[in-house]
Parts: C-alpha cells; structure tokens; sequence
C-alpha cells in the first residue's frame, strides 16, 4: 500500500497558503462587523465629538500633542487644531466606516479607516470602554487583510467585470476590460494626500506606519498597471501569492490575538478572591454607571445561585476556549457561550459597543457552513423584500451564488480596491 509522502502534504500546505485567501467568509464578517462597531459608536457620539475629541475636550489639543511627542503615536489631529479640520476628520472617519462596511474599495477604505480609528483614539486616549482597544488593533490587521472577497460592493464589482469579459470574448472576440474611473482617482488623491503627510512629518515618530503606507500605496498600483498590461503573467501570479501570504498571515494573527484575549482575561480572573468565591458579577450590577436597567441588574444580583454561576462559568469558558480550537464541535459550543456572554455584557452592563467589537472578533472561528447559510437567509429575505415592493431582482448567475467566493472579488483587479 502507498503512503503518502511528507513532502507531498508539506507541498500541498503550501499551495492553498499561496494560491488562495483563506476564511474569505470570516474575514468578510470581521470587516462588516468592526466598520459597523466603529460606525455606529461614532453617530452616537455626534452630539458629543467635541467634548470627547474635539477643541472643546477636557484632554486639550496641547496635552495631546505633548503626549504625542513621547509616544510617537499617529494622529491627523495633531496636524492642525481648528475647529474646522477636526469636523472634516470626524467626517471622514464616519466615511470610511459605512464604505468599509458595504465593501467598496476596501483596500483604500481600509486604509482610510485605520487612519480615522487611529486618529481619533491617539488624540483622547482616555476615552473608550476596552472594546475600543480591539477596534485599534483590528483596524490596522484589516488593511492586509482581503477581507472583500465576499458581501461586498467590490465582489459584485468583480463579478460584473469577469461578465463583461466573457460577454466580449464570446460576441466579438475582443476582450474588453472594464474601467475603474472611481479607483484611479482615489489612488491619486490618496498618494498626493500620502506625500504631503511624509513630507511635513505627520505620520507619527514610528517607521512602520509610513512603510505601511507607502508599500500598499506602490503595491496597488503595480497591481492595477500588471493586471492591466499582463493579467495572466508570472508577475501577476507573484504579487498575487503576496497578497495571499499577507491575508493568510493576518487571519492567523487575528486568530491569535483573539485566543490571547481570552486567555489573559481567564488567568488574570483565577487570581482574584471575588472571581474564586463567584461573587465577581455581584460588584458591577451594584454600580449605577454599568447599570442601563436597574430592575433587571437587581434581579440578577438578588440570586446569589446565578451571580455564582454566571461568574465561574465566565471564568471557565474564557480560559478553556483556546484550547477547544482543537475540537470543531467544543469551539463551537463554547463560542456561542461568549457570544451570548457578550450580548449579556451589552444588555445588563450598558456595554455594546464592547460587545459588539468582541463578538466581531469572534467571528474569525464562525464555522463557514454556517456562515453560507446565514448569507444565503439575508439574499432570501433580500429577494422577498423587492417582491413585496413590487420589484423582481435580475436573475443571479452562477457567479453571484454566496456559497462560491470569485476569484479576485476583493477588487484586487482595480487600483485600489
């Protein structure tokens, strides 16, 4: 009998690393999930920006460009302190929020809101609730991340282009390359916006920032210009296996930092008498700032059965769940464990926007049936909806089935998409 050889399975590792995006469905739930935390948290603070980030904080624009010069960090706040430039920033940052969300461009976007996050967070860095800790990191694995592969404006985009090239090469014979009037501009006018923020020094003391940039920046051109010219060289097929690797390895530190959220929460909670006597949960329902339903945070601490419970089963889900990644069917079990865990936190302790960021996180471990068949449920409602409006959707193709990803459906063929 033939046994497989260890070079062939290291081989074949190796070939899907390189040849594919990994998790297209997860990455995609991370990016809708993350953009629309973000989104959502910057229109309740509207009435607000001023007060928490703005001329009128009580953390001023000197005590922030003093910090700033010890820590290096980056902030387009800093690049002036008018009243005007900080409503165009907080404005571009809801921006870039909804276009990463729906998915158009979101090479660009991501970057844009990686630039608003930061911005805002390194200018009060006392403002924030833990979740906005996640949303910091997140932001900056998502510009490698090709998290627009699936649900995005960019795949629909793709689709419609690889339709316009078929359509040509049946009909004349000519292969015809749609136009990308939208990603060439944007890929102009953020390199202009790149040089000038290099030039006057106001990408941070920090040399990765301004590397980052600047490769994406040279790199999505020399995509666009390759795919154009040569769409099926060895070039293509190179800077093709680079975005994989990049994508494949942000999902993996994605991953990790997830597991080591968990893990340092559990550890940290087994050292503290009120976590190992299960009274823990008693202390914050008590507390009028975490309390959004008195009546109902009361309920819960007059049972001292529950506050038990819930308390030592916080502990033991947050510790054990790194190591269930082991077992399909234990990581499942206990990641809707904490996602519930979550949705409590959001309901008795007025914490949503922390809850919503974790459980954007979780989502890297969603099982992708379950994911297909949750986006198969919304194009279903979707379908119904336009009926009941009187309005029939244009028939899918093949292409548009949610269970099959397209090749390039990041918009990895545009200039920046």
């Amino acid at each position: 009998m033939n046994t497989p050889r260890p070079d062939r399975g290291l081989a074949r590792g190796i070939q899907r690393l390189t040849a594919s995006a990994l998790g297209p469905y997860q990455s995609a739930v991370i990016r809708i999930g993350f953009s629309a935390t973000y989104l959502l948290f910057l229109l309740r603070e509207l009435p607000h920006r001023h007060e928490m980030y703005g001329p009128d904080a009580p953390w001023r624009w000197d005590l922030a460009q003093q910090l700033i010069s010890g820590n290096q960090a980056f902030t387009t706040l800093m690049w002036s302190d008018s009243a005007l430039w900080f409503e165009i920033v907080y404005a571009l940052a809801l921006l870039s929020a909804a276009l990463l969300m729906v998915g158009w461009h979101t090479r660009a976007t991501s970057v844009l809101f990686m630039a608003g996050v930061l911005s805002l967070q390194n200018r009060s860095i006392f403002m924030g609730d833990g979740g906005d800790n996640v949303i910091h990191l997140m932001a900056i694995y998502l510009v490698l991340a090709r998290c627009g592969q699936v649900w995005s404006l960019d795949a629909r985009r793709a689709r419609r282009a690889e339709a316009a090239v078929t359509d040509g090469e049946a009909g004349a014979g000519v292969r015809r390359v749609p136009g990308d009037l939208a990603g060439v501009l944007l890929w102009v006018a953020l390199g202009a916006v790149l040089v000038g923020a290099t030039v006057a020094g106001g990408l941070g003391g920090t040399i990765w920032l301004p590397v980052l940039l600047w490769a994406l920046w040279i790199g999505q051109g020399a995509w666009w210009a390759v795919n154009r010219k040569a769409p099926r060289s060895e070039l293509r097929t190179l800077l093709d296996v680079i975005a994989n690797l990049a994508h494949n390895a942000t999902l993996f530190v994605i991953m990790a930092e997830v597991c080591l959220i968990y893990a340092t929460a559990g550890w940290y909670k087994i050292q503290g008498s009120r976590w190992q006597d299960g009274t823990a949960l008693y202390y914050p329902l008590k507390l009028d700032y975490f309390t959004p339903w008195p009546a109902l945070s009361d309920l819960l601490a007059s049972s001292g059965l529950m506050v038990m419970v819930l308390s030592y089963a916080t502990v033991i889900v947050q510790v054990a769940f790194p190591f269930t990644l082991f077992n399909r069917r234990v990581k499942n079990v206990l990641l809707g464990a904490m996602i519930c865990e979550h949705a409590g936190i959001a309901l008795l302790l007025g914490l949503p926007f922390f809850s919503m960021a974790m459980i954007a996180a979780d989502a890297v471990f969603l099982p992708t049936v379950f994911l297909v068949w949750l986006g198969g449920r919304a194009a279903l409602g979707r379908q119904l909806l336009f009926r009941r409006r009187g309005k029939v959707p244009a028939q899918r193709c093949a292409a548009d089935d949610p269970e099959s990803p397209p090749a390039g459906g990041d918009g990895s063929h545009t200039l920046v998409g």
